[in-house]
């Protein structure tokens, strides 16, 4: 592992370990949620500066990816038609028409570190992107109630809908498609080490 790599992974463990207790310390929880936004955009920023292959095409792909992401909300937030019926509350930053802008960070993120680790599982493999996808739901499902809990956003009927889960498991497996078609996945411990740490952190808030 190249000393790079090993610096961007010590900035995480220290970010969301850091993120754990201070949500997790009374008195600081609604100081360190507040926050939540700009650990995803140091979040994306990493797994940009870990690329090791820098092709024009996988900036792109960031970029549709985003747009598909705020997309992809917007729908689900304004018709129900996707995910369910939600709303996005005040601790994600900035948004355009209801949508944060740190969702749309936060798809591409998910996509290409969930598509990493499933390298090591199915590599050169059409599973890949399945498996890809099916890791992204297994993300969710950990996400889903700390989201909740942390005003990031919240369910109209009071629960979380298995149709959520089907959708994002749909246009995960969309994006999944696109990225493998196009052979931008890319074994990188940082994009490993991100998925595994968010993974983790879901964990522990759900625990805690």
């Amino acid at each position: 592992m190249s000393l790079k790599s090993k610096i961007l992974i010590s900035i995480l463990v220290i970010l969301y370990t850091i993120g754990v207790f201070g949500i997790l310390t009374p008195q600081y929880r609604n100081m360190f949620l507040a926050l939540s936004a700009i650990n995803l955009y140091i979040s994306f920023l990493i797994l940009i500066v870990a690329r090791k292959r820098k092709v024009r095409s996988w900036y792109i792909f960031i970029a549709f990816t985003f747009l598909i992401g705020m997309a992809v909300e917007w729908i689900g937030v304004h018709t129900g038609y996707l995910f369910g019926n939600y709303q996005y509350g005040q601790n994600l930053g900035s948004k355009f028409d209801g949508i944060p802008f740190v969702i749309g960070c936060n798809w591409a993120l998910i996509v290409i570190s969930s598509a990493t680790l499933a390298k090591h599982f199915f590599r050169h493999s059409y599973l890949t992107p399945f498996f890809a996808a099916i890791i992204m739901v297994i993300l969710d499902i950990f996400m889903e109630p700390v989201a909740i809990s942390s005003d990031f956003w919240n369910w109209d009927d009071g629960f979380i809908p298995v149709y959520n889960y089907v959708c994002w498991f749909l246009v995960g497996l969309f994006l999944q498609l696109i990225y493998h078609f196009f052979k931008l996945n890319e074994s990188n411990k940082v994009n490993d080490s991100l998925f595994v740490i968010m993974t983790l952190f879901f964990i522990i808030l759900n625990i805690f």
